[in-house]
């Protein structure tokens, strides 16, 4: 008994000497799981700085044919856009969607990262850009949604960066509405 009590704690050290020596992995970022399921055309409201508006962009990204995957994707998409050379409407590199909840017939719940709203740029009309991309583009692409809530990390926070509310939830007809009165004349 007392050998194979001596042959385990020496085992034991021995590993915890090699563990020690092994590097670590910083925390990797979270990785969202490939889009599985038939391309599907999708309409991502693209916000412009200059001269600030919401453009519709037609685009084809596959999607899976549940809601919540569906509103996920079409949002990664979006903030894929924004993380692009020459984005009209630059994000921070790291910006991402955590999760998306469709909580009621009504409600998506949409969770973003900390580093899209810690390093996003300060200003009203930016930060109400932002927002209202992601409203405009939940709407159009997943049927039955009336508002929008935004958490930050699965956390309610009081503003994007500084500026819009997002202790509120947006509805998505008043959305609307904004985004038509900031079309430029033709």
């Amino acid at each position: 008994m007392l050998v194979a009590v001596l042959g385990l704690t020496a085992y034991l050290w021995q590993f915890k000497r090699t563990a020690a020596r092994l590097p670590i992995a910083p925390d990797s970022a979270h990785v969202a799981p490939p889009a599985t399921g038939p391309s599907e055309q999708v309409t991502l409201y693209v916000a412009y700085d200059s001269p600030p508006a919401l453009y519709a962009r037609a685009g084809t990204i596959p999607l899976s044919s549940g809601r919540q995957e569906r509103a996920e994707g079409v949002l990664r998409a979006l903030l894929a856009a924004y993380t692009e050379p020459e984005a009209p409407h630059p994000l921070p590199a790291g910006s991402e969607v955590r999760n998306v909840f469709l909580v009621d017939p009504g409600l998506a719940v949409v969770d973003l990262n900390s580093t899209l709203a810690n390093s996003h740029r300060s200003g009203i009309l930016t930060e109400e850009l932002t927002v209202a991309s992601i409203v405009q583009t939940l709407a159009a692409n997943v049927p039955g949604i009336t508002r929008v809530k935004i958490l930050v990390d699965g956390q309610e926070r009081e503003t994007l960066a500084g500026h819009a509310d997002l202790t509120a939830f947006y509805d998505v007809g008043n959305v609307q509405r904004m985004v038509e009165e900031m079309k430029p004349p033709q």
